[in-house]
């Protein structure tokens, strides 16, 4: 709980993955990938429940054992490769509220393929949603190029140039850009509900280091993971 406000945490996880197959279960630095992000959870000072979304046994199994809840299962529309994300929460928020008659003011996602990040960069979120008065926050990591400085586009006519128009000579100089890093997102539930949106209008960013960024979606990415993870980069004996 932060103030008042109760928080609940919901780690989508379904079973299929065209990407890398089976990836929430895979072993990553000796557990289960889906449970590094089900231990940031429950190490954060904030959130109140955590809630597995899925429609897969094994995954439902690894969620209760490693201490997360899966009160419903996920229905199977809400599992293919087409469906969206916002659904998934929507369909998580009214199972707690209406099935289950639990209300909150916070709504906070966390994919599981995001292993690298820490209980403190939730938390962080969490914070900042208030401090900036957001509507909702989301986690992001510094561009490796820059669209000021060095990406260029076809225009209309066939000519090509700079992406962002601009006359920076360094990329130092350059204004700074940010990628979503696919790990940290937190609502407002009022704002969720009414936007159902990452972007609702009043949103905030919170930065986190490259090496705390990989998002796995194939072999190389958690090839990189693991490797982050053995050289100590991963927060250890904080969930991850």
């Amino acid at each position: 709980m932060y103030g008042n406000n109760r928080v609940l945490c919901v780690i989508p996880a379904r079973g299929g993955s065209k990407g890398l197959p089976g990836k929430n279960t895979m072993l990553l630095a000796g557990k289960p990938l889906i449970a590094h992000t089900i231990g940031h959870a429950l190490d954060s000072r904030y959130i109140d429940r955590t809630v597995v979304s899925t429609e897969d046994g094994e995954i439902a199994m690894i969620a209760l054992e490693n201490g997360a809840e899966v009160p419903f299962r996920r229905p199977a529309e809400l599992a293919a490769d087409e469906s969206g994300t916002m659904d998934v929460l929507a369909h998580a928020v009214e199972e707690m509220e209406s099935a289950l008659g639990c209300s909150f003011e916070v709504l906070v996602l966390l994919h599981a393929t995001a292993p690298l990040r820490t209980p403190a960069d939730i938390d962080n979120c969490i914070e900042l949603l208030f401090v900036k008065g957001a509507g909702n926050v989301f986690s992001v990591t510094r561009a490796q190029k820059n669209p000021y400085f060095n990406m260029v586009e076809t225009k209309p006519g066939g000519k090509v140039d700079l992406v962002k128009d601009g006359s920076f000579m360094t990329r130092q100089d350059a204004p700074p850009v940010y990628e979503m890093n696919s790990s940290i997102y937190v609502w407002r539930m009022d704002s969720f509900k009414k936007a159902r949106s990452i972007f609702s209008g009043g949103s905030a960013v919170y930065e986190m280091p490259r090496e705390r960024s990989v998002d796995i979606d194939d072999q190389l990415d958690f090839r990189t993971a693991e490797m982050l993870m053995k050289g100590g980069c991963a927060c250890r004996g904080a969930g991850g």
